[in-house]
């Protein structure tokens, strides 16, 4: 005689096939949470390292702001200190000069010619004083014209001036101090 099953094995299979799925089911949500688990750790070591790679270079874009801010203190105190020295320079190379502005100005004074006030303005000399005549600082701007160390002499004014049975003659005369070594000459020995 034929067997028949009468056991209900498609509910058994139908049991046994959701028990797979479910299974497979939470096998796959088990991996898909390693897996994102692992690459949220490999993200936040990325960022990590990133982060501490962002901070070297920080510090040392600071460093270098430091030293950019050292450098420029010391061209402006390197321009400083060359406009000193050249100062110096100048005043070491004029400082003859004087004395023979002096010297020049004493042996250009004519007789009967005095001195009130002497000004220098850079290179120009003004000279106000009192002569006894006019033709005595004619003489002086003649004096001036030939000296060496003094050129372009000039009149400013001459005024003929009344002091009782006297007569005299102020005046202003301006001229220019010729250096003892011009730049140009100076160029020329270095």
């Amino acid at each position: 005689m034929p067997r028949i099953n009468l056991l209900p094995w498609r509910e058994e299979l139908r049991q046994k096939r959701k028990k797979e799925f479910l299974v497979a089911l939470l096998g796959a949500v088990m991996i898909g949470g390693l897996m994102t688990y692992v690459s949220k750790l490999t993200v936040q070591s990325w960022t990590t390292s990133q982060n501490s790679r962002n901070t070297v270079l920080r510090t040392e874009i600071e460093a270098l702001d430091q030293q950019i801010e050292e450098i420029l203190s010391l061209e402006s105190q390197k321009e400083r200190l060359l406009a000193r020295m050249e100062i110096i320079d100048e005043l070491q190379r004029s400082r003859p000069d004087v004395v023979h502005l002096f010297d020049e100005l004493v042996t250009a004074l004519p007789e009967g010619v005095h001195l009130t006030e002497i000004t220098q303005l850079g290179s120009r000399i003004e000279l106000a004083g009192a002569a006894q005549s006019s033709t005595r600082v004619s003489a002086l701007m003649r004096n001036i014209d030939d000296s060496q160390w003094l050129r372009n002499p000039g009149l400013d004014v001459v005024e003929t001036v009344d002091e009782g049975a006297a007569r005299s003659a102020n005046f202003a005369v301006f001229a220019e101090q010729s250096s003892m070594a011009e730049p140009e000459d100076l160029e020329a020995m270095q």
